[in-house]
């Protein structure tokens, strides 16, 4: 099929090759990554220093992206009050849906009893390399953990909360001074945010790469005979969380009065990312920027999210509940309605510690089981060895429940611009994708500017100021 040009021999507006696009090259790269897992597994598990290089580039700038948009929201809102109500609502939405993933998750694994079939599975599997779950586990000494003694050690940490923490402080301290002293700090606030977005956009250029490595290591190290034995156990869990996606996610959309589809269709970018490296931090940069665009109000975005990727973890909580029965089952550990129950508490105070990086869901859990003492700790190397394939599940269902999150707590709050959401949900594609990142009308602000899928789409009729 040939390509149509204009007299200058230059592409027509709006039109490029299918696979030119970053959401595309993500997808090709899984598809090879998987491919290469399976034919050359002894190579495969040597790509994983691909996807792990990726994602410390992300972690990189993702704690000072998420301090100055923390403090973007709170020094912006000119209102502690108006602040502390967005955050009540946010609190007790995430605890809500939370406790609802865990109680289906549990109810899940009751009605369809998982790992009832593996007996002796556990003894055919020898152990191997689990990550530590070391550190405290108490409520005192997590919580103690995650407030920081410097300000500097809020981002060297490694604890995403720490970094909240801090922020909010920084913010409610910026909402005391002068408001000469406010205008100059907000303003040089959102410079430095802008830089930490434009290093997010260049990173996010090796997304591809990150994708086909984790993939390709996902596959090549996970034996045959392991996947055919636990493959029920992963096809009921991404079952699980497509049942808690659709039923869950959509009706809370439903009440906020959008459409779950559109949604997905205007952050598949951000959602293709976590499915392909398991990592939240893939698609926060992303969450952040295009949120605002559809008339999510920014202080509720800059609260919300980061927050939520830290406390609203409900991916975790089915994860969390799942194995946790699936080991009991295996093991034949008698878990009547009470150990449930009692389990379902510890949890709630321990998936608050899950790290948003790919295997912090696997160490919460770890120490959730070391720490109840109800079930043998020698399961979890079988775990281990398909949590990989778990967990694009858990961070997709983290990473849009927060987006969920954010537009229930806008909507609760009346914190959104319905109009702008509608415009923005409703435009096409390929319209989104061929505007021009210097634009300043309203239909097309309702894109991000800095989207890194279409910084490079200018055209002469964005240039003249009209939307392409």
């Amino acid at each position: 099929m040939k390509v149509r040009r204009s007299p200058h021999g230059e592409a027509p507006p709006g039109k490029k090759a299918w696979w030119a696009g970053l959401p595309a090259q993500v997808v090709l790269a899984m598809i090879l990554g998987v491919a290469v897992g399976i034919l050359f597994p002894t190579f495969a598990k040597n790509m994983k220093v691909l996807g792990d290089i990726f994602l410390d580039l992300l972690k990189m700038g993702i704690a000072p992206l998420v301090f100055f948009t923390i403090v973007q929201g709170i020094a912006k809102a000119g209102d502690l009050k108006q602040a502390s109500r967005i955050g009540l609502f946010a609190l007790i939405y995430f605890e809500v849906i939370s406790t609802v993933g865990l109680g289906i998750g549990l109810g899940f694994a009751n009605i369809f009893p998982i790992g009832q079939h593996a007996n002796g599975l556990a003894d055919s599997v020898p152990a191997s390399d689990v990550p530590e779950a070391d550190g405290p586990h108490g409520f005192s000494d997590f919580v103690a953990s995650i407030v920081p003694d410097s300000f500097v050690g809020a981002f060297t940490t490694g604890q995403l909360l720490s970094v909240v923490i801090v922020a909010v402080f920084f913010g409610i301290a910026v909402l005391t001074l002068p408001t000469k002293t406010q205008t100059t700090l907000n303003s040089g606030i959102d410079t430095i945010s802008g830089v930490f977005f434009a290093l997010i956009n260049v990173i996010m250029r090796l997304a591809p790469i990150g994708a086909f490595g984790s993939l390709a290591y996902a596959i090549g190290a996970s034996g045959t005979d392991l996947l055919v034995s636990l493959a029920a156990l992963v096809g009921q869990y991404w079952l699980l969380s497509a049942v808690f996606f659709i039923l869950i996610f959509g009706g809370v959309l439903a009440i906020a009065g959008v459409s779950l589809w559109k949604i997905v269709r205007y952050l598949r970018l951000e959602i293709g990312l976590t499915l392909s490296t398991g990592s939240s931090e893939a698609a926060l940069p992303g969450i952040l920027e295009k949120l605002p665009r559809l008339g999510v109000d920014k202080q509720v975005v800059g609260l919300v999210v980061p927050t939520g990727f830290a406390f609203n973890l409900d991916g975790t909580s089915l994860y969390m509940s799942v194995c946790t029965l699936f080991l009991a089952h295996a093991y034949g550990v008698p878990m009547g309605l009470t150990d449930q129950l009692a389990l379902v508490a510890i949890m709630m105070v321990t998936s608050k510690g899950a790290a948003t990086v790919n295997g912090g869901t696997f160490v919460v859990f770890a120490a959730t089981v070391t720490a109840t003492g109800m079930l043998p700790t020698s399961g979890l190397p079988i775990l281990f060895g398909i949590y990989q394939f778990m967990s694009r599940a858990t961070a997709t269902v983290n990473t849009f429940g927060n987006v969920v999150a954010t537009v229930a707590v806008a909507r609760a709050t009346g914190q959104i611009d319905r109009q702008q959401m509608n415009a923005g949900l409703n435009a096409k594609p390929h319209v989104e994708a061929a505007r021009s990142t210097g634009s300043t009308t309203a239909g097309c602000d309702l894109i991000p500017q800095n989207d890194f899928e279409t910084r490079q789409s200018q055209t002469s009729d964005s240039a003249s100021g009209t939307c392409p």
